[in-house]
């Protein structure tokens, strides 16, 4: 009994150091290769595995075998792949039962370059899909474990797994373009392909990525994910590929950024592309266009670029759709200002809101005399859309100064930049010239009403009186302003009380117009403007001419007169005569010095001291274009008496001739009536009337003027002294 007790006892120990050793070391033996080898066969009959002695671990807990292999060799046409080594699970049940199946199968790889495996596969199935793979892969190198569960009948199971690491990929997508130092750890599963902590390098731009998801559904393919890059530099290359797509209207010279992104598209079936979509968060160290606004009206200190800085962006594409909002620092003039702003573009229609701040940078608006006060903030909100007519509609156009208020509704502009569209201006600030300006302009139907307290056009006069493009040709629509405007200010002095009246626009110009205002209860202002047919009758009226006359730069001293204007207008040639009638001239620096240079210094001292009166002045001319042809200029009054004739290029030449003669000659002349024959030629030789013609000669800022004494007056200088004589 004692030795049964004993034998009992040693095989235990045997069966246990047994169990142990295999436990632990396990047995090597090539006898389950045939059965592996055809497992693997099961993914293709040609598939060759070149398999080295299996080694044998004892699992007695799960009562099973584990079985591993290293250096295996997969090999299909020729096409070899390496193998780091093979596991597999053996069920001890079963081996007894000689009914020997694999449960499951664990490769792992060695690192794989990825043209060879990419080959490998196509070995296969050779798809459109690995073709391009493989001509698009410059270098890279894999790393893989592939994990497979077998059923009963020794089928694979579609739970399967293939995950790895994938590093120093290099790609040739596009031409000009390299992506290179690619990198990622991958998990792949039936119908699904997650890549993590992805790393690449596009030209020189580092991205990287946490995840990166690629669904297979009824044969194409969905792939979302994240990717985003630290502070970079584009280059023009990488601007037109990467931004241009987004912000098409735009002319990018320097963009520097870092951005964080979600995105999402579909691979369809021939490798094409659809429903992309992405959501971004980008700073924008700092963005710089040129900048072609012609905005230095209001922006007296325009630079040529425009400077977005720090800008803090949310960006969304969607279906073509696409949405940025953003805020940060504009550099446009010589400090920063803040700026929020919000574009999209759905549907073929473009909105957008943007509001700017301006604190230490000068704004104005010229014709209205508004200028920002130089501590003041002012605030410019703009909202508006562009639609599928090209139409630019400003919804609301808002400025807020302390108790300074402008306000723009509905205006609408065509593809020309004209306006189309306008529904209501309000108008409540105080400008430059410490005037209060209170109007507004409102719409109804055709009809346009401008009503209100007060209105400064002191600037509106200037603009008017030296540009000589009509602002009407601007407007873009037929309509009838009824003007109703308690005072007028025409400069710091003068002003229109009850100024009324009609202006009708018709083919972007006016067509009519019938206003009045009263100086006092003598004085008044009146314009007209009558069109018909292709000829335009524009006559104007002032009571006091000096708020108008004195506007041009050189006259100065002008005072009292009025002043009467009758043009007419056809085929852009117009015919235009000008009088004023009843005032003096204290500075005109032309005169000036051709009374010195005619060695006249009485007259010439009168001019500079009190100044020289005159009883007419009519100027007859023609326009065309920039030519100004003067056929007459006469003016006469108790000191001297003038008549000239030339013509003025705009901004170029100007070129007058004539003659003055004081009044002492003029009254001698007179009193020798009838005797003209006497006046014009002497009783002797040396007599006659004594005079002076003159020549002006030059561009605007260098003029030459000529003077030559002159014994005889014209026939055309007698006639038109008599004429003014006689009316007189």
């Amino acid at each position: 009994m004692r030795i049964f007790f004993k034998l009992f006892i040693t095989l235990l120990f045997l069966i246990f150091i047994t169990l142990t050793y295999l436990s632990i070391f396990g047995v090597e033996t090539d006898k389950f290769n045939s059965q592996i080898t055809e497992k693997i066969r099961k993914f293709d009959k040609n598939l060759e595995v070149e398999l080295k002695e299996i080694k044998l671990i004892l699992d007695p807990f799960q009562f099973k075998l584990q079985a591993k292999t290293i250096g295996t060799n997969l090999i299909n046409q020729s096409k070899k792949i390496e193998i780091e080594n093979i596991k597999t699970q053996l069920s001890l049940k079963s081996l007894i039962q000689d009914k020997f199946s694999i449960e499951n199968l664990e490769i792992s790889s060695k690192s794989l370059e990825l043209k060879n495996l990419i080959s490998f596969l196509r070995s296969f199935k050779n798809t459109p899909e690995l073709f391009i793979m493989e001509k698009a892969i410059k270098k890279g190198y894999l790393i893989a474990d592939i994990k497979l569960e077998f059923d009963l009948n020794g089928n694979i199971k579609s739970n399967y797994e293939i995950n790895g690491l994938v590093k120093d990929v290099e790609l040739n997508v596009l031409k000009k373009y390299d992506l290179h130092k690619l990198e990622f750890i991958f998990d792949y599963s039936r119908n699904n392909f997650l890549v993590k902590d992805l790393n690449f390098k596009f030209d020189k731009i580092g991205f990287s990525s946490e995840k990166v998801s690629i669904k297979k559904r009824n044969g194409d393919f969905i792939v979302d994910g994240t990717f985003a890059h630290k502070k970079s530099d584009l280059d023009k290359r990488n601007i037109d590929l990467l931004v241009k797509p987004f912000l098409q209207n735009f002319e990018i010279e320097k963009i520097s950024l870092t951005s964080n992104n979600n995105f999402s598209f579909e691979i369809q079936k021939g490798f094409k592309f659809e429903n992309f979509k992405i959501h971004s968060e980008i700073l924008v160290h700092e963005l710089i266009i040129p900048n072609n606004l012609k905005l230095k009206k209001f922006f007296p200190k325009q630079k040529k670029t425009i400077s977005l800085i720090d800008q803090k962006m949310k960006l969304q594409y969607e279906k073509n759709n696409f949405t940025i909002e953003g805020n940060g620092n504009l550099n446009y003039q010589n400090e920063n200002d803040d700026i929020e702003y919000f574009f999209s573009n759905k549907n073929k229609t473009e909105n957008f809101e943007i509001t700017l701040k301006i604190k230490d940078n000068p704004f104005k608006v010229d014709y209205l005399n508004y200028k920002k006060k130089e501590k003041n903030e002012v605030i410019l909100n703009f909202k508006g859309s562009k639609n599928r007519n090209n139409e630019l509609v400003i919804q609301t156009f808002n400025l807020n100064e302390d108790e300074n208020y402008i306000e723009i509704k509905d205006l609408v502009f065509n593809e020309k930049f004209q306006i189309s569209q306008l529904n209501e201006i309000n108008l409540d600030y105080l400008d430059d010239d410490k005037q209060k300006n209170s109007i507004r302009l409102k719409r109804n139907k055709k009809n346009y009403f401008l009503t209100g307290s007060s209105f400064n056009a002191d600037n509106l006069i200037e603009d008017l009186l030296s540009d000589d493009n009509e602002d009407t040709k601007i407007i873009d629509f037929n309509s009838n302003l009824k003007i109703d405007v308690k005072k007028i200010f025409l400069d710091s002095e003068y002003y229109l009380s009850n100024f009324k009246g009609d202006i009708l626009i018709k083919n972007k110009e006016i067509y009519k117009a019938d206003l009045i205002g009263s100086f006092s209860k003598s004085k008044k202002l009146k314009l007209t403007i009558n069109k018909n047919n292709n000829n335009k009758i524009t006559t104007l009226f002032v009571d006091e001419a000096k708020p108008i006359v004195k506007r041009y730069k050189f006259i100065k001293g002008f005072d009292e007169g009025s002043l009467d204007f009758f043009s007419s207008k056809k085929s852009k040639k117009s015919v235009s005569q000008i009088k004023i009638y009843d005032f003096k001239l204290k500075e005109l620096p032309i005169l000036t010095k051709i009374l010195t240079l005619a060695s006249l210094q009485g007259i010439a001292d009168i001019l500079s001291g009190e100044g020289i009166r005159f009883t007419e002045f009519e100027m007859n001319f023609k326009n065309e274009g920039d030519l100004m042809t003067i056929e007459e200029i006469y003016a006469i009054g108790p000191a001297i008496s003038i008549l000239m004739e030339g013509y003025i290029e705009k901004n170029k030449l100007i070129s007058l001739k004539g003659t003055l003669v004081p009044a002492t000659t003029i009254n001698n002349f007179i009193g020798s009536l009838p005797m003209l024959g006497e006046i014009l030629v002497g009783k002797k030789t040396g007599e006659g009337v004594f005079g002076v013609s003159f020549k002006i000669k030059g561009p605007p800022k260098n003029l030459k003027t000529s003077v030559n004494p002159v014994k005889t007056l014209t026939p055309r200088f007698i006639t038109r002294t008599l004429e003014k004589i006689k009316k007189n």
